[in-house]
């Protein structure tokens, strides 16, 4: 039954890593079938991130009395209908709907897992978790070059429409196929109220927060559509786009795989410390059009941003850690959402060159207000 749970879960995350993926392959043509501008295709794909980020505090709260075996499947039929208002879309205020539902509704994949795992497998989380984020990561590989050749003979409509139909199965077989928890293990009650304030009362939390959204939202943002959107625009064709993508989400699973290994025995602090920064070199050889290096780089080191969510649960107290892994994961995500549109003006008015600069800055930013927390010791190891 626990391998049913762990399979099934990660099944679902696979399929949110996947949507949220595929305008990167799929931006040259949703600009040229609908007209769209930079500006607008950036701010139409982050809407994922918008609506999913949205979702994101209100969703603790259902995780914890409803249980993921309800809550996620309820949330991804909202994303199976999203995919088909995407895919049939004639418009961009329709294909933005879709795309917002499409987000809305995979914003249990990932949490929903989380919170089925720590009673599932609370020995050994740490490694559970970070296996489920290296596999479903997996679904950013299907929207890169086998992404590129799908499209090719269903077009990038097909895609979604067969795309909705699958997302349908996964959530019925989740509603059938899981349980909150072990049997003989009873379902934890919620913490009491306050607790959100608590959590934006912490100021290291907070610290971590802020990292997350510079930091994920950089890596999301450029895994997701821009990195494509860039290579597109140097000249290459759709599979060699393609390659570079399955480079870098390729890349970015073996360091989802990696970073929970490493953090345990370096400490979470110091990795995620030292890994940002290996991602902004990448971004920095993205400026010098070293494309090969800068797309594994920045997939390898970007995936290590996951390790913001382990150290929110170090830096809360147990009967808040719901509330203060969504609280990270609200600024990573809705930062993905920032940047995302973020990129697409500053493409549109000034270029790629001062977009991703710009993105360099934030990091530097976000590390140097980080930097204290490396002297706390085991406290974050």
């Amino acid at each position: 039954m626990a391998a049913r749970v762990f399979f099934l879960f990660t099944l679902g995350y696979f399929l949110s890593y996947f949507y949220r993926s595929a305008n990167a392959v799929l931006s040259q043509d949703l600009s040229r079938d609908l007209g769209l501008s930079p500006a607008e295709l950036g701010f139409m794909t982050s809407l994922f991130y918008l609506a999913f980020a949205a979702v994101q505090l209100p969703l603790g709260g259902l995780l914890d009395r409803y249980g993921p075996r309800l809550v996620t499947p309820a949330l991804l039929l909202l994303a199976a209908l999203g995919s088909l208002v995407f895919g049939l879309a004639q418009s961009f205020p329709v294909l933005a709907l879709g795309r917002a539902l499409i987000g809305m509704g995979m914003a249990a994949a990932l949490m929903g897992s989380l919170k089925a795992f720590s009673l599932w497998f609370p020995k050994t989380y740490a490694t559970v978790s970070t296996l489920l984020v290296g596999l479903g990561a997996t679904g950013g590989l299907l929207a890169a070059t086998p992404l590129a050749l799908m499209k090719e003979v269903l077009g990038w409509r097909g895609v979604f429409l067969l795309g909705a139909g699958v997302v349908v199965l996964v959530a019925l077989l989740l509603y059938l196929g899981v349980r909150n928890s072990p049997p003989g293990v009873p379902w934890p009650k919620g913490g009491g109220g306050g607790g959100l304030a608590e959590v934006l009362g912490n100021a290291r939390l907070l610290r971590v927060a802020f990292l997350a959204l510079a930091f994920a939202g950089s890596f999301l943002a450029l895994q997701t559509l821009w990195a494509g959107a860039y290579a597109y625009a140097l000249g290459l064709k759709a599979v060699e786009v393609g390659n570079l993508l399955f480079l870098y989400s390729g890349a970015a699973v073996l360091g989802f795989l990696v970073s929970g290994y490493l953090a345990d025995r370096l400490g979470t602090a110091r990795v995620l410390f030292l890994s940002a920064w290996l991602f902004a070199l990448g971004l920095g050889l993205l400026l010098l059009k070293l494309l090969v290096p800068a797309y594994f780089l920045m997939g390898l080191f970007g995936a290590f941003n996951i390790l913001t969510l382990t150290q929110a649960r170090e830096l809360v107290p147990p009967h808040l850690v719901g509330r203060g892994t969504t609280l990270v994961n609200l600024f990573g995500i809705g930062g993905t959402f920032l940047l995302q549109w973020g990129v697409g003006v500053a493409v549109a008015t000034l270029g790629y060159g001062f977009a991703f600069a710009g993105l360099l800055g934030l990091l530097f930013l976000a590390l140097l207000l980080y930097r204290p927390l490396l002297g706390l010791g085991k406290t974050l190891g």
